[in-house]
């Protein structure tokens, strides 16, 4: 494989690393959110851990079909995300933050994916790239209209 192609591959991986915890805390903040907002957030959060879950066997299927090897267990991701993983069950607010800043890190690394694929010209990589990105800034701004 090039090192060109690998750059793109390395970026992949982030973005889904970056995805498959994002989808792990969306759940897990589905199933443990509580308070005066908690019909509202139970079902935003099932809607972006549904879409989350979709977007990774994308993601996936990306890295293979460019001849490498996708990642698959929590170690490997847990290594190259930047969104980390939340063991505690924060408040309703709080998880509002976290998912908004966690939406920025996978846009953040979207946008990495478009850089090193718009440098090869590698189109379906840089239009993954382009499709994620704007699915984390809609879903960061949904979530911070909550805030308000």
């Amino acid at each position: 494989m090039s090192k060109d192609k690998q750059k793109v591959v390395k970026a992949l991986e982030r973005l889904l690393a970056d995805s498959y915890t994002l989808y792990l805390k969306t759940h897990s903040y589905h199933w443990n959110v509580t308070g005066p907002m908690f019909t509202t957030l139970h079902t935003l959060f099932e809607t972006h851990y549904t879409e989350l879950a979709l977007a990774v066997d994308e993601i996936a299927e990306r890295i293979r079909t460019l001849g490498a090897p996708a990642p698959g267990s929590y170690s490997q991701f847990t290594a190259i995300s930047t969104v980390k993983e939340d063991p505690t069950v924060p408040t309703a607010t709080a998880m509002i933050e976290n998912l908004v800043a966690d939406a920025e890190r996978v846009v953040a690394s979207a946008k990495q994916v478009i850089d090193a694929a718009q440098a090869v010209g590698d189109d379906a990589s840089v239009d993954l790239g382009v499709r994620r990105t704007e699915v984390h800034q809609k879903n960061a701004w949904m979530l911070r209209s909550h805030l308000e």
